[in-house]
């Protein structure tokens, strides 16, 4: 199982940026995907996931709105669409992923533990 996120870079306040994760070695319709980061000095935080079975979301609060996860099975890859970035946004973020995650969309995303596979992150910096 192999995660490749790409995608990051340094945005202004306000602008957009969409990060990909290639997802290989694994049978991407039965997994449980999800985008964490982390912004230095700070601990490690669920995004946005993903139920590719069911379709189920889970947001973080603060970026309901704002970001939107997506796949494209045809492809294995899964998409974070972020718009309207704030200086908070900035961090290291990372793909991950679990097969048949059977405790739901909310504990994937949230439990620290919850995801076995994880890719490289991608770094992202809103700038002021």
């Amino acid at each position: 199982v192999q995660l490749q996120a790409s995608g990051g870079g340094l945005v202004q306040v306000g602008g957009p940026l969409r990060l990909s994760c290639l997802a290989s070695g694994f049978t991407f319709d039965d997994y449980v995907i999800g985008w964490f980061r982390q912004a230095p000095g700070k601990e490690r935080e669920g995004v946005s996931c993903i139920n590719n079975m069911n379709g189920d979301t889970y947001y973080l609060h603060s970026v309901k709105g704002r970001f939107t996860v997506s796949t494209d099975n045809a492809n294995n890859m899964v998409y974070l669409q972020m718009i309207s970035l704030k200086p908070e946004d900035t961090a290291v973020y990372f793909c991950a992923a679990e097969h048949r995650y059977p405790s739901g969309i909310y504990n994937f995303c949230v439990l620290p533990a919850a995801p076995s596979h994880w890719g490289q992150g991608t770094q992202v910096t809103v700038s002021s």
